[in-house]
């Protein structure tokens, strides 16, 4: 085959690729395009020097990795847009440009909070527009690579049905409100880091390794400008953006205007649609439409030519707190959210807005009954700005959150680490989900096929209150089954079989799955190694429990009170009773060679996986952690070791190999 031909075939299954995986319309049948691939893999296995990370046969999915780093020079410039701040800014600039150009207009149009894209397309050997490449804006004149991801955002065509050589967009990607706010809720669920807004969210998950992972969040994209194209397109900017409308393309909300009285009414008219919006803007651009004329209305080599954003000033308002309502998330965390009169702020109605934690409550000095200002950042997030303390009610107080949890009553106390209040229950029926959820985790219990979905209705239907509740639902083995909360009878017998297996794992499994606030798998570890038996470390006092390696003051009156809370002890009886082991086994092969030292793994060892290494090292006493510090003793490297390894060599970190991690455990 000569490389014309194999660029041809990739052409061709690139297409049939996103008709399947992307648009789910496939125009050939499973057989024609397996016989597609077969013939790509031939000519690659005689050409290994064409093979490229996006062919097709280094895809899964249809979707790729994202090589890191991989900078890219912009064939246009991606500047910045000049803020103005009053109405009367834009008065001005439209009469310097009409003083020039009398026939000038104007595009009005919606400013996305997101971050930009530049998308390349050219002519294929099927003649039509292919994505090429998608780039990211960078400090304006080099970007970086992100077209893996680029492919699959939803709102990016991959082919464009256009009449061009070849074409260059430039648009916003963002995150919608929706997205943002099921993101966040899994990662509640899971006791990850929540993200600040939509806005930082989209850029990190834009430049994310794993295309996949981009997919899964949901990522979506306007086009607001064309970098390179034919004069239909860029004779004037609104008619162009038509066209690409026309042609599938998702272009950004944009008016035509000819005077400043018809672009002051299409500003007012986006900020009243603020809160409609299912995205974050932060402000309206003006564009003089006719491109042609922008070069005569340059600014600064930071800022693009023609081109001006209003910033919409953050509407507040006063209104009177009634009360503070308090819920506990899934990770324990009691959450203050203000209820207040209702107002209306940027075209919705407002009564709520969150107090965050008690520091932010004193910082506020806010009290039930003050009179405070609202706000609403990003234009949709209502948000406390201040208390009018002239306005004080007599003898009002700054709040407090009480020490009971308002869900179960137990109780409450201020996070280590952080200003967050926490239920200290486990079984507190509002965190229990994720609890259980971390119970059988692949680093707690691991029960394989225990989904989420299983979790949530089991507990709903109060089959489970706690984690010993778990390898009790054998006993309601015909109830799952007949009301199919599981499934069938196989996948029922299936997971109840997963559980029961369980009972034999290794008793510090059973100790991370307890939850125990700053307690994790390496402390756990630490403990059984030490200890042996569960029941001899619930005997034991705070300063024992301190003397254990990685256990610290804070882990040891957490464990502490943990295993001496009445509730939590009655749940470690009810494990034993059910057969759960809870002796830490002497392992063949164990020794304290590494006793007191970090490794840190980087790298594809010669023999070994990395979790094979990381059980050879905690056999023998050490300790493995993910990033590299002045504490690490240790890096066990192999090919492609990456950053880690840079680091290890710029801290005088000990890098050893596989062969010398064996020659130490031999010595």
């Amino acid at each position: 085959m000569e490389l014309n031909e194999y660029k041809k075939l990739i052409d061709e299954i690139d297409y049939h690729m996103d008709r399947y995986y992307n648009q789910n319309e496939p125009e050939i049948s499973d057989f024609e395009y397996d016989q597609l691939m077969q013939k790509l893999k031939a000519a690659e296995a005689e050409h290994p020097e064409w093979v490229t990370p996006d062919s097709p046969s280094q895809k899964i999915g249809g979707v790729a990795m994202r090589e890191a780093g991989v900078k890219v020079t912009h064939d246009v410039p991606m500047l910045s847009i000049e803020d103005v701040f009053d109405k009367a800014d834009v008065t001005a600039w439209i009469a310097k440009v009409k003083a020039v150009h009398p026939d000038a207009q104007f595009s009005v149009e919606a400013k996305i909070d997101g971050l930009s894209m530049t998308l390349r397309y050219e002519k294929d050997s099927k003649g039509k527009l292919k994505l090429k490449m998608g780039e990211t804006r960078g400090d304006g004149l080099i970007g970086e690579d992100v077209t893996a991801n680029a492919l699959v955002i939803p709102d990016v065509n991959q082919y464009l049905d256009l009449p061009y050589d070849s074409l260059q967009l430039r648009g916003e990607v963002y995150m919608s409100h929706e997205d943002f706010d099921r993101y966040n809720e899994t990662q509640e669920l899971n006791g990850g880091k929540l993200a600040a807004n939509p806005r930082n969210l989209a850029a990190g998950t834009l430049r994310q390794l794993d295309a996949n992972i981009t997919k899964e969040r949901g990522l979506k994209m306007f086009v607001f400008n064309v970098q390179q194209g034919p004069e239909e397109l860029t004779k004037s900017h609104c008619d162009g953006m038509d066209i690409l409308e026309k042609a599938g393309v998702a272009t950004v909300f944009h008016k035509k205007c000819e005077t400043a009285e018809e672009v002051l009414a299409v500003i007012d008219e986006i900020g009243d649609l603020r809160g409609q919006f299912p995205f974050d803007i932060d402000g309206a651009v003006v564009k003089i439409d006719q491109v042609s004329y922008r070069n005569d209305f340059s600014t600064s080599a930071k800022y693009t030519n023609g081109h001006i954003a209003y910033k919409y000033p953050p509407e507040e308002k006063e209104t009177k707190l009634l009360d503070v309502e308090l819920s506990v998330g899934r990770t324990g965390r009691v959450n203050p959210t203000a209820i207040f009169e209702p107002i209306r702020l940027c075209g919705t109605t407002v009564s709520r807005a969150t107090l965050h934690n008690q520091d932010f409550i004193d910082d506020l000095d806010i009290g039930i009954g003050d009179t405070i200002v609202v706000y609403k950042s990003g234009e949709i997030i209502p948000k406390i700005k201040e208390v009018v303390h002239a306005k004080r009610p007599e003898g009002t107080v700054t709040y407090k959150i009480p020490n009971v949890c308002p869900v179960c009553g137990g109780p409450v106390s201020r996070d280590a680490d952080t200003a967050d209040m926490k239920c200290l229950n486990p079984s507190c029926p509002a965190q229990l989900v994720r609890h259980i959820i971390n119970f059988v985790s692949r680093d707690a219990m691991d029960i394989k096929g225990f989904g989420e979905v299983y979790i949530e209705d089991l507990v709903s239907q109060e089959y489970i209150k706690d984690i010993a509740d778990v390898f009790a639902l054998k006993e309601k083995r015909e109830e799952l089954i007949e009301k199919g909360i599981i499934g069938k009878e196989k996948n029922t017998d299936k997971l109840l079989g997963a559980i029961e297996a369980a009972k034999n794992n290794d008793a510090y499994r059973l100790f991370t799955g307890f939850g125990i606030p700053n307690v994790g798998k390496a402390a756990a570890k630490a403990l059984l190694s030490q200890f042996k038996d569960i029941e001899k470390i619930m005997s034991l006092t705070v300063e024992e429990l301190i003397q254990v390696n990685d256990i610290g003051e804070i882990s040891a009156n957490s464990i502490y009170d943990y295993l001496h809370d009445e509730v939590n002890v009655d749940i470690i009886n009810r494990l034993k009773e059910a057969g759960v082991n809870m002796v830490e086994e002497e392992k063949e092969g164990a020794s304290d060679k590494f006793a007191g030292l970090t490794f840190v793994i980087t790298g594809t060892l010669p023999t070994m996986g990395r979790k094979e290494a990381q059980e050879l090292i905690e056999l023998n006493g050490g300790k493995c952690s993910g990033s590299v510090s002045k504490k690490t003793n240790y890096v066990l490297a192999g090919e492609a070791a990456g950053s880690k390894l840079d680091k290890a060599n710029a801290l005088g970190v000990n890098v050893i190999s596989e062969e010398e991690l064996i020659s130490m455990l031999n010595s």
